[in-house]
């Protein structure tokens, strides 16, 4: 196999994780837990985008006594404070990766 031909096959293989980066990112993954009282989505890459809690999840012996502002309040404390976590985290990952991949190799989803 020549240069050329190895070089348009990296080519295309870069081409297609880029593309499975930009589906996995787009995609919504959704878990549920407690019997659908705790809604979780995440995006193909794990990253956190939102949760739903029901009454019950708040206060199972009396979610008549939880109100909607309670509910979404405690979604958005969750919400800030998980993707603040998925940041920071991210954020360190990349620093560590800096130190071991050579400067100027760029692998997708890595950076």
């Amino acid at each position: 196999m020549n240069l050329a031909n190895m070089m348009k096959q990296a080519q295309q293989v870069q081409k297609r994780l880029q593309d499975a980066q930009k589906d996995l990112a787009a995609a919504e993954i959704v878990a549920q837990a407690g019997n659908g009282s705790v809604t979780i989505v995440c995006d193909g890459h794990g990253k956190f985008k939102s949760i739903k809690l029901t009454k019950e999840a708040v206060n199972a012996e009396n979610p008549s006594a939880v109100d909607d502002e309670t509910v979404e309040m405690l979604e958005d404390l969750i919400t800030s404070a998980m993707k603040q976590a998925t940041a920071d985290a991210q954020k360190k990952m990349q620093d560590k990766m800096k130190g071991i991949v050579p400067a100027g190799i760029n692998i997708p989803g890595l950076f």
